[in-house]
């Protein structure tokens, strides 16, 4: 119970601090966080990134730790995510064999031609999404056949 109460007050203040910082924000105006980002000046938004980055890694810390835990508590589960884990990396490789990296010459990436190997892991990022997105449709009529035919 301790634990919930010192994660609510951290929880509210930060949010508190992310409230204060976007007003700090709202209140510059974009002409002049324009023309400090022109000049490299940071310092407006800084704050709010910062905020933002804790809580972004206590959420993650938080999300490993349980899905740790409840995969040594729960023995049972860790078949199934083991094979959850292999299909996708299944997926990943599979569309990176797949995918090329040709005329990579064309795209700019930070001002500068896009390399072949850059070309190759997005094309291979393209490829994996619409398998993922081929696998999901699939499911959802596969379960929607089975719930009709019930």
């Amino acid at each position: 119970m301790k634990a919930h109460k010192i994660l609510k007050i951290v929880a509210g203040l930060l949010g508190l601090a992310g409230i204060i910082f976007l007003v700090m924000v709202i209140a510059k105006g974009d002409d002049a966080i324009n023309a400090a980002a022109l000049d490299g000046d940071t310092a407006i938004i800084d704050p709010m990134l910062y905020v933002t980055y804790i809580i972004f890694a206590m959420t993650l810390a938080f999300v490993l730790f349980f899905v740790i835990q409840n995969l040594f508590t729960n023995t049972a589960s860790i078949k199934s995510t083991l094979i959850g884990v292999g299909a996708f990396a299944a997926v990943l490789v599979i569309s990176y064999v797949l995918s090329s990296g040709s005329d990579a010459s064309q795209y700019m990436y930070n001002g500068a031609p896009a390399t072949e190997s850059e070309s190759h892991l997005v094309g291979a990022g393209l490829v994996a999404f619409y398998i993922l997105i081929i696998a999901a449709a699939g499911a959802m009529l596969l379960s929607g056949v089975k719930k009709i035919t019930k």
